[in-house]
């Protein structure tokens, strides 16, 4: 198969269980802003920003560390039997850790009523941390349509044990007291439900890895984990301060903003509005699980530079394209939101083009994994981390969560250029700049275009915004549909 069709076809398989699932998962939004205020949806965002945080502690860049050595490996079972060891040896002491001083816990991030959302949460964290390398198992090994499935029944646990607690108990209770639903929920839980089916779904994810994580013979090797570990650490900075970049907004905002002016309040709203921009993450998060294994695993065939540039010019189109849909059809979105979350949706646009810079910045930075300069990932992290954190401290006091949105737009932004300066100097790569320019402007200029439609009827505005994509899709295919044919034409790998 050609090497374009295999990505493609492996970013569509694992979009299944990414794109699908997680828009799945993005109409539990819909459900909890309906069912809780905007400062009890803050309770979800920002105890998530901390398990964010946490998964990547807790994975320490394992996942990237065995993609590297189990693909140059003549051992490859050993590097997966002693990752495997070693996650659980970890998620083990920190869940240890967490039932220990879950009180303590739970007074420094202002829980101190709720130490069992520190619990709950510990367990789906050391749950997913140790499950991390048997999925990325199944993404080496080819797998993704095993993959697929169980990252989506995952999903539909999570979903039905959602609605199972949040509307069927509730409905049931209310016309029969006395059901024996009573012995399973509680009313007092409220928004702890939320944390209780991510937590059943997770172990109904472990319950279906058994056979992956009992398939092979079990053998550590010390010496190996120290050289994975070397390699890995700087995935892990660069992993924390990514989550920096992602989430330390949503941590920050009940610090920075008084409390006469409803902190938890904003962060629920301020939640809200960058789910709604999920869809660019569920696209990113697609490609990123089909791009690194494909990528290392090709290298050892080829080093193919033209092939970079030509899937970093498709994947911005593609971002584009999301970008520009989600901008000129926002209106249907608020149909389905609340009215006191829709002032959350100022940030929508400057999250999207954000995330979209984080897609570019990661297809960019392969260069130093491919050339084992890890730590060229962990300076540029840094800096991303360093203005996420002061541009918040000084934005939030001033203008509340836009200036979270501006902060996470701007790291993106900066980070993106880094990496691309610095992978010209390691590992140059032609880029069709000129062309990527040419679409980033017509983008921006079709939606700041769609401010001007505002004063028209629903009919026309919608008719003109489509018109406005059609210019977008016809603008590409006019350019590009010489190279596409050439792309997916069948033929053998050299």
């Amino acid at each position: 198969m050609n090497s374009f069709k295999r990505l493609a076809s492996d970013t569509v398989l694992y979009g299944m269980s990414s794109i699908v699932g997680r828009f799945l998962n993005w109409w539990l939004m819909p459900l909890y802003v309906s069912l809780f205020a905007p400062a009890e949806y803050g309770v979800v965002t920002n105890l998530y920003s901390y398990v964010a945080f946490f998964m990547v502690f807790l994975t320490y860049g394992m996942e990237t560390g065995y993609f590297r050595f189990a693909s140059k490996s003549s051992e490859p079972e050993k590097v997966y039997s002693t990752s495997l060891i070693s996650l659980f040896f970890t998620s083990s002491l920190f869940l240890f850790l967490v039932v220990v001083f879950k009180q303590s816990l739970a007074n420094l991030i202002q829980y101190s009523n709720h130490p069992e959302y520190i619990f709950w949460l510990a367990i789906i964290l050391a749950i997913d941390a140790f499950t991390a390398i048997p999925f990325a198992r199944l993404r080496l090994n080819n797998r993704p349509l095993k993959f697929a499935m169980i990252k989506l029944i995952n999903i539909g646990f999570n979903i039905g044990f959602n609605l199972f607690f949040l509307l069927l108990c509730p409905k049931i209770l209310s016309s029969n007291p006395h059901s024996i639903v009573h012995f399973v929920y509680s009313a007092d839980i409220g928004v702890g439900y939320v944390f209780i089916s991510n937590l059943l779904a997770s172990l109904v994810t472990l319950l279906l890895l058994l056979p992956e994580i009992f398939r092979i013979h079990l053998k550590f090797d010390r010496k190996l984990l120290i050289n994975m570990l070397s390699y890995s650490f700087p995935i892990l900075i660069v992993g924390l301060a990514g989550m920096v970049n992602q989430n330390i907004d949503k941590i920050l905002l009940p610090f920075l903003i008084p409390e006469t002016e409803n902190p938890m309040q904003q962060l629920g709203i301020y939640g809200a509005g960058v789910k709604i921009a999920v869809l660019m993450n569920m696209f990113i998060q697609a490609f990123r699980y089909a791009f690194e294994p494909f990528f290392f695993s090709q290298a050892k065939v080829s080093d193919d530079k033209t092939m970079h540039a030509t899937i970093m010019k498709y994947f911005v189109i593609f971002g584009l394209l999301i970008f520009l849909g989600m901008m000129l059809y926002i209106d249907v979105i608020k149909l389905i939101i609340p009215v006191e979350y829709e002032q959350g949706f100022t940030v929508v646009p400057l999250i999207l083009m954000a995330n979209l810079f984080f897609g570019i910045y990661f297809t960019l930075s392969l260069w130093y994994k491919l050339t084992d300069k890890t730590r060229y990932g962990a300076y540029m992290a840094l800096i991303g981390a360093a203005i996420t954190l002061v541009l918040n401290i000084i934005l939030i006091p001033k203008i509340g969560y836009m200036g979270s949105a501006i902060a996470v737009f701007s790291c993106f932004f900066v980070m993106m250029i880094i990496s691309y300066v610095l992978g010209q100097k390691f590992y140059p790569v032609p880029y069709d700049l000129k062309r990527i320019a040419i679409y980033f402007a017509l983008a921006l200029v079709l939606y700041f275009f769609s401010f001007y439609t505002e004063a028209l009827s629903l009919t026309l505005k919608y008719a003109l915004h489509t018109v406005f994509m059609g210019v977008f899709l016809f603008s590409i295919f006019s350019f590009e549909k010489r190279e596409l044919k050439k792309l997916f034409v069948r033929k053998k790998l050299n």
